[in-house]
């Protein structure tokens, strides 16, 4: 009578746990989601130097910037705002004409002189209805100081999308780790340009760990080209649905084969398929000696990813 007793009273202070951890998930999920405790690019975050001044078009401002109108500005896509009936260089430096006057340097918008979320925040007043863009405010990015400006260039980019370095050269640059990873021997082949960094991650942020584009454990990530793993399956492994691929593989890069995280396949399933003590994951049978046979425990279980034939995952 006293194990039940005392059993009941575990169960209940679990699920009053379990109600306490939930209702604080949903609070930080609201707190974010309304924008309080994150970082937001402010549009108008600083004193605007052009308060009060005119626009006087950008060819007034090519008469000193010459250079940089024709071999950069005039190359970009936003030359094209000139096309548009727009102001050309004043969309972004503010109204010209006390700077064209006085030619004093603070008159006009320098993004020199801006932070990382005050020069976005003018990038962002153009660039916000793009869906791609709209998480920027929140993103990881821009909590750690990186802004537009540290991966694009509007007058001197050199690549696609007026990035300063190509992929993966540009990412490599902060994350060397990643770096390191994709020169395993076993990895996805992001250096020869197959993929790019930006087809799983979004850098302008995203709702899910790391900037994934999809779900978090990055199954949905990952089935995008490894379709044949996605099921759904009539028997479902369910490690891969609950941790998802990144529960035995290194996404980056390995030095084992297949890009696992353990050199021998039978060490990873035995991660999970061992005797351990109330693990709902059932143990290898008293036959699987780990012998040479039975070492490499996909030698038969095949379908480990899931299967529609066997609940054992055989062929």
């Amino acid at each position: 009578m006293f194990a039940i007793q005392t059993r009941d009273a575990l169960r209940k202070l679990l699920l009053l746990t379990w109600i306490i951890l939930s209702c604080c998930a949903v609070s930080g999920w609201a707190q974010a989601s309304s924008g309080k405790g994150a970082k937001k690019v402010e549009a108008q975050s600083f004193a605007d130097p052009t308060s009060g001044s005119k626009y006087v078009g950008a060819e007034t401002c090519k008469g000193c910037h010459a250079d940089v109108y024709e071999k950069s500005f005039a190359n970009t896509p936003h030359a094209a705002l000139l096309k548009e009936n727009k102001h050309g260089c004043e969309d972004c430096h503010g109204p010209g004409s006390a700077h064209a006057e006085s030619g004093d340097k603070s008159k006009i918008i320098r993004f020199s002189e801006l932070s990382a979320a005050q020069a976005s925040g003018r990038c962002i007043q153009c660039h916000q209805s793009n869906l791609e863009n709209s998480a920027f405010s929140q993103s990881v990015h821009l909590s750690q100081g990186v802004g537009c400006l540290n991966c694009h260039s509007p007058h001197h980019a050199s690549g696609r999308g007026l990035l300063i370095k190509e992929q993966p050269l540009l990412c490599y640059s902060c994350h060397a780790q990643q770096k390191a990873e994709f020169a395993r021997p076993y990895k996805h082949r992001v250096d020869v340009g197959l993929i790019k960094c930006s087809d799983c991650h979004n850098p302008h942020g995203s709702f899910h760990d790391s900037q994934l584009r999809a779900a978090d454990g990055g199954m949905e990530v990952c089935s995008k080209c490894h379709s044949e793993k996605m099921g759904p399956f009539a028997f479902e492994h369910m490690p891969v649905k609950q941790e998802g691929c990144v529960g035995c593989h290194t996404p980056h890069g390995s030095t084992n084969p297949r890009q696992l995280r353990v050199s021998e396949v039978n060490v990873l399933c035995l991660q999970c398929h061992s005797p351990i003590a109330n693990r709902a994951t059932p143990e290898a049978p008293s036959f699987h000696n780990q012998s040479t046979k039975y070492q490499a425990c996909t030698m038969c279980h095949t379908q480990i990813h899931g299967s529609n034939f066997d609940e054992f995952f055989f062929r």
